[in-house]
């Protein structure tokens, strides 16, 4: 019998099954689907703040880039940069918020197809979070075919511990540094250009 990467595994004798990790809870019942939806709905709702937090950013940045040029003061430059940096700062932190919920998603996917069993073929629900991490080579046409079954957030690689991506940059990551890196640079370059006197703006 052949078990699932991350699932139950036959013991020695092939007769039963166990788990490497522990009996996983009942993450297939109602209770466990609704901890699963109410923690979509959770990332869900990160999503719409972070949208605002961007919106706002935004907004304070380019009106604040705009008064240096209208008030012909560089130092309001400098002020538009470190907004631009709040804004981000606040982005980062309420998106790692976001990402903790993450590891409990794939954790109930993961408990979802232990407890189907090796028979399942990886057609276990739910696998949002799951199909999210295998979508890159399908979608480059490098794999085909059924996908596997997921596998538990892990320091990886091994047998069950998906390994996740460094997340030690994630403030760099695209969606979260934009826009407010674009102020950040726009406002330091204008505010040091005026220090070093290439722009005939006063303090």
């Amino acid at each position: 019998m052949t078990a699932p990467r991350g699932g139950p595994e036959p013991d020695a004798a092939g007769e039963a099954l166990r788990f490497p990790f522990g009996p996983p809870p009942p993450a297939a019942t109602e209770a466990g689907a609704r901890e699963y939806y109410a923690l979509l709905d959770l990332v869900k709702e990160f999503d719409r703040n972070l949208l605002v937090v961007k919106g706002w950013g935004a907004t304070v940045s380019t009106v604040t880039l705009a008064a240096g040029f209208q008030t012909g003061h560089f130092g309001i430059f400098l002020v538009a940069a470190l907004a631009g940096l709040a804004f981000w700062t606040l982005d980062a932190a309420m998106k790692r918020h976001q990402m903790r919920h993450y590891v409990r998603m794939r954790e109930i996917e993961w408990q979802c197809a232990a407890l189907l069993g090796p028979d399942s073929g990886g057609q276990s629900t739910p696998q949002i979070d799951w199909s999210w991490t295998l979508a890159p080579p399908y979608l480059a046409r490098d794999a085909g075919g059924a996908p596997p079954p997921p596998e538990r957030y892990g320091r990886g690689p091994g047998e069950g511990q998906h390994q996740a991506s460094p997340l030690r940059l994630y403030w760099l990551y695209p969606h979260v540094a934009l826009p407010h890196a674009i102020a950040v640079a726009s406002g330091g370059a204008l505010f040091a250009l005026g220090a070093a006197g290439r722009l005939a703006f006063p303090l």
